[in-house]
């Protein structure tokens, strides 16, 4: 879906991506919850990101910086290999 809505909205100047986020610390996916040491046990951080990060990533895409990105899947997800 992203690599078609890039192509059908990039003549208008609309950018398309994707952001894929790691095991993230919320009320849903808590870091200290009973699942939390299985899930940091597979990212290459060993922790969760915290809720921030996921956001910059957004952002960033969503910046002028990155004006001439699309169609693009960025994995925020401190490595995590499941």
């Amino acid at each position: 879906m992203t690599k078609g809505l890039a192509r059908d909205l990039g003549p208008r100047g609309i950018t398309v991506n994707l952001v894929h986020p790691g095991p993230t610390d919320t009320a849903a996916n808590p870091s200290d919850g009973p699942y939390a040491p299985a899930i940091r046990a597979v990212t290459a951080l060993d922790r969760y990101a915290d809720p921030d990060e996921i956001a910059s990533a957004v952002a960033f895409l969503a910046s002028p910086a990155a004006s001439y990105i699309t169609s693009a899947a960025l994995h925020a997800g401190g490595g995590f290999t499941v």
